[in-house]
């Protein structure tokens, strides 16, 4: 039996990095004829940063995934169906994976061909759609789903619809060793005379070690010989955005409270043995949590498992784990009722020992090699009934594969602290040209995308220089300018009604997407000054635009009615258009198809889904299928060009093509999925973002892998070379919307594919 784990792993300290090593280690421990881990055992470990560098691994770590490169799951997948693994064990908890809640391990596991056994560590009684999307998904394509207390199985079965026959116990494990008698522990300073109370773990605020400090008052008062003991170094997660904050304040506190000199920490993280060592030097265990949902706490098995007399507050694994007897249980944040149990447990010692027999003997069945004889068993089971030619195995309509890493390379390279030059002469900007609102726009759109992908700093440190333009160019009555000189003059009084609805939608999207109150309120702001104007607009792009804008406002406020009316408004001409031009052969708003097309169906697929009209829907489709119909049917995309438009009965122009037609295209597709759940949409929006890299009429890149720009056009006789802001926010706005279709795979690889262009 070989076995394959994907999991953080040790030297990243994570809990469930040495929940994973201890697991490996314990299954090696049942087959005494091997030393060590069993050979052919790999593990594929989760790095949190770009650096595949970034820890020195030991030799069974044979693949590594970068937390937010999707290619890397894919990769990893492949490299698991290779191996000689009989089996895949996954650790699963959400912080751990890329995506929305962790949703990148969906397209590995989906690609599994060998038997998936998933350890639940967290299990949300109150999942978001996504969270309960993914478990779903992870129990859907594992042959076995184990969690640790009987309170998770019922929220598997009651919240999240998993069937009980998928579901099996396995406790957490803990140490098979003893204390040793002469315990080195007892005489470093903290504990050498001293009643000890311990805490350990990785230190962050929801540990609730302030309940702790408040109640030594009242135990020192009658047992000064007391220390509470914190053991664990500050939480990685924690240095990072807070340092030592949440230490300090303990440290003052504890002065504050007059009890400084009980309060003592040990910033280190210690192995197993170290561990047990303190634990048994300990007089009680403190798990002072500050709330029930925790299903899970390798800390606490730890403690029952040595032995230790343990004090909780009462979340959720340890009213099991400390139930007959095995710890007593106190109230959150209540730290007068933590220190009565403290000193009544401190003047009993007959009680404190009958508790501290009672963990110790429960905690045999949870030692290592017990644990590891139960996943063998389910592994072996597992790996007997598998049969991987009874999954739907499907390529998936989305290869990331073949998409260029993202990068904002191009992007800085335009961008000043005035904003994102206009025009580039090949991969050089074109400072001559100045600045435009509409690739402002464009660009603080795709800074937020990236930023939400993958958390980029680069990103958002791009964000407040988009926005301070787009104020910039409003005028005092709202409107905006459009096109502003190098030398920072304005060049004109009014921008264009085009220029106007993408500033709108940036807004709107800035609005409905950002993290940051402060972006969201300024963008709000910006937003309603400039809504006098919805109503003079005029052309049905601005128009659209405007209304795409509207809608994702009116995401974040589904109760203004006011904006609600002004779509409804803004929507109606479009429709009236369409009544007025269309026929049997032609269904379009104009008698001339011009730039910018799939922005008009577009904007009536996002007024539908808010409004719920059937006819605006209607009529989204119908353009909608007439676009695809003349521009996809050579299956790549032909966008209309824009040398002499395409006017009803004339011929269609096959050059110039734009880069902002295809990135219309992508988002209308990807919009029209989500809205209907069919996956010839995606199909559709792959295809149409792949003119980008070369299926297109000349089978010419327009993507540049040397400078990350987008090329500004296809002519007929190739390559417009030059990589202007247009054209590379097209392309990375289209491919930061792919990568979003992508993590929805396992929901639309199980439908039948209708192939473009398949009868």
């Amino acid at each position: 039996m070989k076995i394959a784990y994907i999991s953080t792993y040790p030297p990243r300290e994570c809990g469930i990095a040495t929940f994973n090593q201890n697991l490996m280690r314990a299954i090696g421990s049942n087959f005494p004829e091997r030393s060590g881990l069993l050979k052919g055992d790999f593990v594929v470990a989760l790095n949190d940063s770009e650096d595949v560098h970034q820890y020195e691994y030991p030799e069974e770590v044979k693949y590594i995934i970068r937390q937010n490169h999707q290619k890397d799951y894919i990769r990893a997948a492949n490299y698991i169906n290779t191996s000689t693994a009989d089996a895949v064990i996954l650790e699963h908890e959400f912080g751990i994976y890329g995506g929305e809640s962790g949703i990148y391990i969906l397209p590995l596991i989906n690609r599994l061909e060998k038997p998936l056994i998933s350890i639940l560590h967290t299990i949300l009684k109150d999942p978001s759609y996504v969270q309960r999307v993914i478990i779903r998904e992870i129990a859907e394509q594992s042959s076995k789903i184990i969690v640790m207390s009987q309170r998770a199985v019922e929220f598997l079965i009651n919240i999240y619809d998993i069937p009980a026959d998928k579901i099996q116990i396995i406790e957490h494990g803990v140490p098979d060793v003893e204390a040793p008698e002469d315990n080195p522990v007892k005489n470093l300073t903290p504990f050498k005379n001293r009643r000890v109370l311990l805490t350990f773990g990785l230190i962050s605020r929801n540990k609730g070690l302030e309940t702790v400090v408040r109640a030594l008052p009242r135990i020192v008062k009658d047992h000064p010989d007391v220390m509470y003991v914190v053991l664990g170094n500050t939480h990685p997660g924690v240095i990072k955005n807070s340092g030592e904050e949440y230490r300090d304040h303990l440290k003052t506190l504890a002065n504050q409270l007059g009890v400084a000199q009980n309060l003592a920490f040990i910033n280190k993280f210690v192995v197993e043995e170290e561990l047990i060592q303190y634990l048994s030097a300990c007089e009680i265990y403190v798990t002072p949590y500050l709330n029930e949902a925790q299903i899970t706490s390798g800390t606490l098995s730890y403690a029952v498992g040595s032995g230790a007399a343990v004090v909780s507050t009462p979340y959720w694994h340890a009213q099991e784990l400390l139930d007959h007897n095995r710890g007593r249980l106190f109230d959150f944040k209540n730290s007068d009722a933590l220190a009565d149990i403290v000193i009544e447990l401190l003047d009993q010692e007959r009680v404190i020992n009958e508790m501290r027999q009672n963990a110790y003997e429960y905690g045999l069945h949870l030692r290592w090699p017990v644990v590891g004889a139960e996943f063998i068993r389910v592994a072996q089971e597992a790996s007997y009934e598998h049969d991987f030619r009874d999954k739907i195995l499907k390529n998936s309509i989305v290869d990331p594969e073949i998409m260029p890493k993202f990068s904002l390379a191009h992007v800085l390279r335009l961008t000043d602290d005035t904003g994102i030059v206009q025009h580039a002469k090949y991969g050089i900007p074109n400072l001559k040209e100045g600045y435009c609102l509409d690739d402002n726009a464009r660009a603080l759109i795709m800074a937020l995308m990236a930023h939400k992908r993958s958390g980029s700093r680069e990103a958002f440190e791009l964000l407040p220089i988009y926005l301070s333009y787009i104020h910039y160019m409003q005028t005092d009555d709202g409107n905006f300018r459009n096109f502003m000189s190098f030398s920072r003059q304005y060049l004109d009084d009014v921008g264009s009604e085009d220029s106007f609805g993408r500033t709108v939608w940036s807004l709107g999207y800035l609005i409905a997407k950002a993290s940051s109150n402060s972006y969201k309120e300024f963008a709000t702001e910006i937003f309603q000054a400039s809504f006098p104007h919805f109503k003079r607009l005029v052309h049905l792009r601005g128009m659209a635009n405007t209304i795409i804008g509207i809608a994702l406002y009116l995401e974040v406020h589904p109760t203004d009615e006011g904006m609600t009316n002004e779509m409804i408004r803004l929507t109606t001409p479009l429709i009236d258009a369409y009544d007025a031009n269309h026929a049997d052969d032609w269904h379009w708003f104009e008698e001339t198809m011009t730039y910018d097309n799939a922005i008009l169906p577009l904007a009536l697929l996002h007024s539908s889904q808010i409004t719920g009209n059937e006819r605006v829907k209607e009529v989204a489709l119908k353009t909608m299928n007439f676009l695809d119909n003349l521009t996809l049917s050579a299956g790549y995309l032909t966008p209309v060009g824009n040398e002499g438009w395409y006017t009803r009965g004339g011929k269609f122009p096959l050059y110039d093509q734009q880069a902002i037609e295809t990135m219309a295209m992508v988002l209308m597709h990807f919009q029209a999925y989500q809205i209907f759940r069919k996956p010839e949409h995606i199909e559709k929006m792959f295809l149409c973002y792949k003119w980008f890299l070369g299926e297109n009429s000349l089978r010419a890149p327009l993507y540049d892998h040397e400078t990350k720009g987008g090329c500004d056009g296809l002519l007929p006789t190739g390559i417009n070379r030059n990589q202007g802001a247009e054209s590379t926010l097209a392309y990375l706005i289209s491919h930061l919307t792919v990568l979003e279709a992508f993590e929805l795979e396992y929901e639309y690889n199980r439908f039948p594919q209708k192939l473009v262009g398949a009868k």
